[in-house]
């Protein structure tokens, strides 16, 4: 039995006991939820080990399948480290939800024009067909370019020189504009190329002026070295049997795992834009700003930036609306469908707005007016406006999947069932 620590408000103990349960159904190793309402932390817990326990460490790389591809590495000989309330984790792709806030307050302040072109901003980027490209576009994987013909190593993918050039130089897989698909790595040089140009500041450093230092969030792109040893490691885990109680595990359909196979495909193709895959426990990889995929975070500082998207939070050390991040209009254009049906690189059907996923089959959030963002491996961090709620899940714990984790639906469901109950 894990020892899961924290605190639940009342009426949200179904939240405490799917968290706990993740641990004996699912096979979680380490993790951390943490729920505002109403700009109000009701949920707090964490539970498990942030270094792996003895056995395989990952090294954060994954197969073609989705899965983890253990690197050979041991853990600690001095046991598994407990996680702690203050313990972050690389989040994977919930960073593009931190990511997508810099342009859209960038829109809201009057520096960028998000039906503007690209190539207003960074010229270079209008070669091979891509000068009609929008920055609307970009945010809601509209843009073509979720491959590269060639490749970077991991090296040229963390320098900040040769991701912007490699994808200015792409030519678009479909046109763009015209459909959508999943950029899943090619998205960290696309929008940190575009924040860089029209500020003249590192992606990683704007977050940390203008969102994480004013808001006092324990949220990084680029992780300071003094930083380091809060970090829980990554390492793959193996759902648990299930009794039949608890229903069936669910397979992928047969046309996502073929996509995943086939290694011309632009599912494999978007996920190997970086090959060999990067070991994501790297210093240099956790020190890097790539805004698809390399964010740090505890679950706290999830939370809190997602409300303080949609509303004031409490003891936020800024002058900008009391803490709140998002004017009305841009909190609408947010959420605002931009791209909708079958995804030409995650192959199922996902809908976005500008940076971020909507609720939907692939993607369940909390209702239909909730937005945030999955990583692939199972963190989860999303709003809802209308629930007033601020929702993160992080977790050292990789398991295959890239929108729709198990343990991060459990911890949903009973958040619904919680608010379901209070509002009764």
């Amino acid at each position: 039995m894990v020892d899961v620590q924290g605190m639940v408000a009342d009426g949200f103990e179904p939240v405490r006991d799917a968290f706990a349960a993740n641990f004996a159904r699912h096979g979680e190793r380490g993790a951390a939820v943490v729920l505002y309402r109403e700009g109000e932390k009701v949920v707090d817990l964490w539970g498990g080990t942030k270094t792996p326990e003895g056995g395989q460490d990952s090294g954060g790389r994954e197969d073609s399948d989705g899965g983890e591809e253990p690197d050979g590495r041991e853990g600690s000989d001095d046991g598994p480290e407990p996680w702690t309330q203050d313990t972050a984790q690389v989040v994977r792709s919930v960073t593009k939800g931190v990511a997508a806030a810099v342009p859209l307050l960038l829109h809201q302040r009057g520096q960028l024009d998000l039906d503007g072109r690209v190539s207003t901003y960074w010229p270079e980027f209008k070669a091979a067909s891509k000068e009609r490209v929008l920055v609307r576009h970009l945010l809601a994987h509209r843009t073509g370019v979720p491959v590269l013909d060639t490749p970077l190593t991991p090296a040229e993918a963390i320098d900040g020189i040769s991701g912007p050039r490699a994808v200015a130089a792409q030519q678009p897989v479909w046109e763009p504009g015209t459909a959508h698909g999943y950029h899943a790595q090619t998205y960290s040089w696309l929008l940190g190329e575009l924040v860089r140009r029209v500020t003249g500041r590192t992606i990683g450093r704007w977050i940390a002026e203008e969102i994480a230092r004013p808001l006092g969030l324990d949220l990084w792109l680029g992780l300071p070295e003094e930083q380091r040893g809060r970090v829980g490691r990554i390492a793959a885990v193996e759902a648990l049997a299930a009794p039949a109680a608890h229903g069936p595990r669910l397979r992928p359909k047969r046309s996502v795992a073929e996509a995943y196979r086939d290694p011309e495909s632009l599912t494999r193709r978007a996920f190997a834009a970086i090959t060999p895959l990067p070991d994501e426990n790297d210093p240099a990889y956790l020190a890097a700003e790539l805004p698809a995929s390399g964010g740090v975070a505890t679950a706290e500082a999830l939370a809190r930036f997602y409300t303080a998207l949609i509303g004031p939070l409490p003891s936020a050390r800024t002058a900008r609306s009391g803490g709140r991040l998002f004017a009305p209009a841009t909190l609408t254009m947010a959420r605002t469908e931009e791209s909708a049906g079958p995804d030409r690189v995650l192959v199922v059907g996902t809908r976005f707005g500008l940076g971020y996923m909507l609720h939907g089959p692939a993607c369940p959030l909390l209702g239909p007016g909730s937005f945030g963002h999955p990583g692939r491996g199972g963190s989860l961090a999303f709003a809802d406006p209308e629930a007033r709620i601020g929702f993160a899940y992080v977790t050292n714990g990789m398991r295959r999947g890239v929108t729709a984790d198990p343990r991060a639906q459990a911890l949903v469901r009973a958040v619904r069932t919680s608010l379901a109950a209070l509002e009764a």
